[in-house]
């Protein structure tokens, strides 16, 4: 079991007051079946004249904000404490009849059924896929089935793509990340998600927390994917580390759209730049 106390520290500096349009904060944890949220609160500066907690179309509860007089600084910081319990990724059965028997020489075309794909279409990413073709004919046929497929690739983006820390705030294609061999969190998984797509699976970008223990400072938002089996549901993947994800990663948010899953969305209106700080905390509470 894992108590974890998280800090998140959001900062907008703007050279002008400027006004704030509508903004939506997904920065509430979104509690997996193995966690206890103890406590949760999001403490502003300046306080907004009103707030409210919505929940979006992919079921993402979010706090949404507005302010009726011009600012030149916004401060948000959020703070989580949660229990987490252990539980084997694994433990799931896939629908056998969902099962595609590998082959040497093409491509797996996984098919959802009539009513999943009613759904699940707008999850499936295809565009670049023929670019992924040879690696995952290769992985696909060195596979015994689905799940050892998901695993030796999820494993191989962590092995063979470098992983680095970037603070800009845009995503790489799938297509650069792929041809460049190396990427952030957010670029990897983004690219593993059109893998995916090319044979027909569904996938969901997720933002979020990962506790790494053997690290005290420098952890930061980060992102992995979900692709959905019939049986199984949604599976979480962090290529980033290689791993199905356990009980050391709280999801904030998870859409098919990366950019819907930033923590922070809105706009303001007025001359001026503004200047980003963010500072993530994230410790391990020993009772």
């Amino acid at each position: 079991m894992l108590k974890l106390k998280i800090s998140h520290l959001t900062e907008y500096q703007y050279d002008n007051k400027i006004s704030l349009g509508l903004h939506d904060l997904f920065l509430i944890p979104q509690i997996q079946p193995n966690q206890r949220l103890i406590d949760w609160g999001l403490e502003m500066n300046p306080t907004p004249d009103s707030s409210s907690v919505r929940t979006d179309l992919f079921g993402n509860q979010y706090s949404q904000i507005w302010f009726k007089e011009p600012l030149d600084f916004l401060s948000i910081k959020n703070e989580i404490v949660l229990i987490s319990s252990e539980f084997n990724p694994f433990n799931f059965l896939i629908d056998p009849e969902f099962e595609v028997e590998p082959k040497d020489d093409s491509l797996p075309a996984f098919q959802y059924s009539n009513e999943e794909k009613d759904y699940l279409n707008f999850f499936i990413r295809k565009e670049g896929g023929q670019v992924f073709e040879s690696d995952l004919v290769e992985i696909f046929s060195g596979s015994s089935n689905l799940l050892d497929f998901l695993v030796k690739l999820t494993s191989s983006i962590y092995s063979c793509w470098k992983h680095q820390i970037r603070m800009e705030q845009d995503l790489w294609s799938p297509e650069f990340t792929y041809s460049k061999k190396e990427g952030s969190c957010r670029d990897l998984a983004w690219m593993q998600m059109h893998m995916l797509g090319s044979i027909g699976l569904a996938t969901r970008f997720v933002s979020g927390y990962a506790f790494n223990p053997e690290i005290e400072s420098g952890h930061e938002l980060h992102a992995w994917i979900e692709v959905y089996i019939p049986g199984a549901s949604w599976i979480g993947l962090d290529p980033s580390l290689g791993l199905l994800v356990g009980h050391n990663y709280v999801p904030l948010a998870h859409h098919p759209d990366p950019q819907k899953t930033l923590p922070v969305q809105g706009k303001f209106f007025g001359e001026g730049k503004s200047e980003l700080f963010t500072e993530v905390k994230i410790n391990e509470v020993k009772d």
